[in-house]
């Protein structure tokens, strides 16, 4: 079935699509757009500016955690932008450890649904909850049964907060040049550009001491940012973080809505 872009407001609602501020002035004819934005027209680096002095004012990482979150639900393509321009700064903030306290405080801080629930009440029935997913082109799925949430207990529904932080890591981690710097860890080449692929492939066959430098420069950013004892360092640190809260604070308690 063929898919066509929604227009007006439907547009500016939809999160995957939405680009604010960015859409063009041909866009916003097509689309039929105008009116509904100011007529100033912005580029994705702009937008980016903002967004990060709007975090930069906030003052806790649970505040940003509750604008990205945000700004996930509205434009994706400004969120991701935003995960990429820094991931050693936002990752923690999605993902562990601000997430373990989002999922405490989940209930109270739920604005618009994301995933899928399957509830105990609805036993039987899986196969027409899964059908009610939106998404037929699904190549990631991450499940959580919300019993051990960060070594914070069950928290059932509010664990959610897990499966949407992975996601999000998982698809701007999956952005390979900003983890690897062109000419210092290895060679980079635009998606489906086949004549620039095969360029930097004859650069290495024909300069081999240069292929070896990229290779050891790449190999000591793996040993010195995933290796097992950073790994096993970086885990521990977060849980010593968790343990040592009081009591009081890792059961957190009272219970948000049902979500």
């Amino acid at each position: 079935m063929r898919m066509t872009t929604p227009r007006g407001t439907d547009l500016l609602h939809d999160p995957r699509r939405n680009k604010s501020t960015a859409f063009t002035e041909q866009e916003r004819e097509a689309f039929g757009l105008l009116g509904l934005l100011p007529e100033g027209i912005d580029d994705l680096d702009t937008q980016l500016r903002r967004a990060l002095a709007q975090l930069d004012g906030k003052t806790t990482d649970l505040e940003r955690y509750i604008y990205l979150s945000q700004l996930q639900d509205t434009d994706e393509t400004l969120f991701y932008r935003v995960l990429m321009s820094d991931p050693a700064r936002f990752m923690p903030i999605v993902y562990t450890p601000t997430v373990g306290e989002a999922c405490q405080k989940f209930g109270h801080l739920f604005r618009r649904p994301r995933g899928l629930y399957l509830s105990i009440k609805r036993k039987g029935r899986l196969r027409d909850i899964l059908r009610n997913w939106p998404e037929r082109d699904v190549r990631c799925i991450v499940v959580t049964s919300g019993e051990r949430i960060l070594g914070l207990g069950d928290l059932g529904a509010n664990g959610m907060g897990i499966p949407i932080g992975k996601l999000a890591l998982y698809t701007a981690a999956g952005g390979v040049p900003m983890m690897m710097r062109h000419e210092e860890h290895g060679l980079l080449a635009p998606i489906d550009d086949h004549a620039t692929l095969a360029e930097h492939v004859l650069r290495l066959l024909d300069d081999p001491p240069f292929a070896r430098r990229l290779a050891s420069a790449a190999h000591e950013v793996v040993l010195r940012t995933y290796s097992w004892p950073r790994v096993r360092g970086e885990w521990l640190r977060v849980y010593s973080e968790v343990v040592a809260q009081p009591a009081r604070r890792r059961a957190w308690s009272a219970p948000g809505p049902a979500v």
